[in-house]
């Protein structure tokens, strides 16, 4: 195969005529030719952080969406479906991906489980971590979020990192608001990435002190507007990622279209081009191509360099994708689930306040953000039970353990806009219990039933409305087409907008993150409420 269009040549920064030669799909020869070409061919884009179950798209059908957006690798940690399956999860994903053309670079989860705070499906001890390290298709150890293990040295934490050094891989840091000795502690640990700024005060000392700044654009937490001044500052250290994204926001845009909004603000064209193709690729030893010769033949094509418009995908010289349309073939594959918990009544959904005290810690969702802060209220007389108090923005929220019957945990949160029904999820970052928030106990317990029944799903129940978008591969996610699952996934989310009056982008992925114990500031486990800015439980009330 030749290809004659503009070479954008990343490694001397300058773009010329050039005709590719493509042979068994690898580049043969790149000749410099004289002559006027229309077009453009580049190096694909690459996300640098990416939780495919967070798609709720099994690996191959992400690569069958992505790849429209010229996207042709990623940077994918496998630790949501390691924290309900295991080993097992991990080496799913990677035979599934592997069914298609598309470069897949999976890692070794290190935080499995995240926390002694929740109750999760399986566990990866360092042994277990240095196998999966040892597998071909293992290129980093993942996120770090036990940053207090590392800061502390725990003995098993240390061991992880150690078996990570010992493979010559990168080590993924996880490490939001951390800053000063305690931050060159972590550091000083070989960990080289962070994906979990969200100011850019943030970035940069963690730049200064030698990390890469993963800037992150996803469907709950979107840092680009704050982070992307970096670029100029640290153009060396700076990727892009979508950390977590929804089938609809994975149809509408990936990272082709932060690339694009970089362009548009003003800043340089090469650091942007770094940061979306090259420095991932570099950094991690990614298997895809650069546009070189002896590469892999991974590369896209565009009509112009400003909206990266009309994009046609190549991998290993095969065109995958043209003006909006997947070439790749669906796969049709088995499920693999882990969920072991029994229905439940409304009465285990209530929340009794205590005689000898009103007064509640509440958690304050930040839409947009992972963070939350938390506030103190005090829960009005004449009452012995809450359910919710709409006029202050205060629901219930819940969390439900699926891998075992036990007692449901409770607290309050703020700031959903939720005025009626409930919604439930089996996603629940990162051990996958069941979460679920709503304004009353009846619609709360049909939500959680209506997962459990399928054994994973988003759910929604309003009074008589009850729908589920089932996930029945490990409660994370759906093998169906990546495009019917998008629609799916826009119908039950414009439900829940519609229906309960929420304010949030994404009300999903949000509830999602409120039961993650690595993430400032107040969170809910099934073992119950969780500050971890102390590291420690906290009674709800006091």
């Amino acid at each position: 195969m030749i290809i004659e269009k503009n070479l954008v040549d990343w490694q001397t920064k300058t773009i010329f005529p050039a005709k590719i030669t493509v042979e068994n799909q690898y580049i043969k020869a790149i000749e410099r030719i004289d002559k006027h070409i229309d077009g453009f061919v580049m190096p694909g884009f690459v996300d640098a952080h990416v939780h495919i179950e967070s798609s709720l798209l099994i690996p191959s059908e992400f690569a069958r969406m992505a790849v429209v957006h010229g996207t042709v690798a990623t940077v994918s940690d496998p630790h949501e479906i390691a924290n309900v399956c295991g080993k097992e999860g991990v080496l799913y994903m990677i035979e599934n991906a592997s069914k298609v053309p598309f470069n897949f670079c999976f890692g070794a989860p290190s935080c499995v489980p995240a926390t002694i705070f929740e109750t999760n499906g399986a566990s990866l001890d360092a042994e277990v971590v240095n196998e999966l390290l040892n597998h071909p298709h293992i290129y980093y150890l993942t996120e770090m979020m036990n940053y207090p293990g590392v800061i502390y040295n725990d003995e098993e934490v240390h061991r992880k990192i150690a078996y990570a050094k010992a493979s010559n891989l990168p080590i993924d840091g996880h490490a939001p608001s951390l800053s000063g000795e305690s931050l060159d502690k972590y550091i000083s640990a070989g960990i080289s990435t962070d994906h979990e700024c969200s100011e850019l005060d943030e970035a940069i000392e963690k730049a200064k002190k030698g990390m890469k700044i993963l800037i992150r654009e996803g469907s709950a937490a979107k840092n680009f507007d704050s982070l992307i001044p970096i670029i100029d500052k640290f153009p060396a250290q700076v990727m892009f990622c979508s950390d977590d994204k929804h089938p609809d926001s994975l149809e509408m845009s990936h990272i082709r279209d932060l690339a694009q909004k970089a362009l548009d603000l003003g800043y340089d064209f090469w650091d942007i081009i770094y940061a979306a193709c090259i420095h991932p690729v570099l950094h991690y030893q990614i298997p895809s191509g650069l546009l070189r010769v002896g590469d892999k033949a991974d590369f896209i094509t565009t009509d112009n360099l400003q909206s990266f418009s009309n994009i046609c995908t190549y991998i290993n010289g095969i065109k995958v994708a043209e003006h909006g349309q997947t070439f790749i073939k669906r796969i049709e594959e088995k499920s693999i689930n882990n969920f072991n918990t029994s229905p439940k009544n409304t009465a285990d959904f209530i929340l009794n306040i205590p005689v000898e005290s009103r007064n509640a810690q509440v958690i304050v969702i930040h839409d947009g953000q992972l963070l939350t802060s938390k506030e103190n209220i005090i829960l009005p007389t004449g009452v012995s039970t809450f359910e919710s108090d709409i006029n202050q923005d205060i629901i219930k929220l819940v969390v439900v353990n699926r891998y075992s019957n036990a007692k449901v945990a409770m607290a309050l949160v703020k700031n959903s806009g939720i005025k009626s029904g409930a919604i439930a999820s089996s996603v629940a970052h990162d051990s996958h219990n069941i979460v679920a928030m709503g304004c009353n106990d009846k619609d709360i317990c049909n939500a959680v039933n209506l997962v459990i029944k399928e054994k994973g799903g988003l759910a929604y129940s309003n009074n008589q409305i009850k729908h589920i978008l089932p996930l029945p591969v490990a409660g994370l996610m759906n093998n169906m087409d990546a495009w019917e699952m998008a629609d799916a996934y826009t119908a039950i989310d414009e439900l829940v907008k519609t229906g309960t009056q929420t304010t949030l982008k994404a009300p999903f992925m949000t509830l999602s993150f409120l039961a993650l114990p690595v993430i400032p500031q107040l969170k809910l486990t099934d073992k119950g409420l969780f500050d971890v800015n102390t590291f420690a439980y906290s009674e709800l009330f006091s």
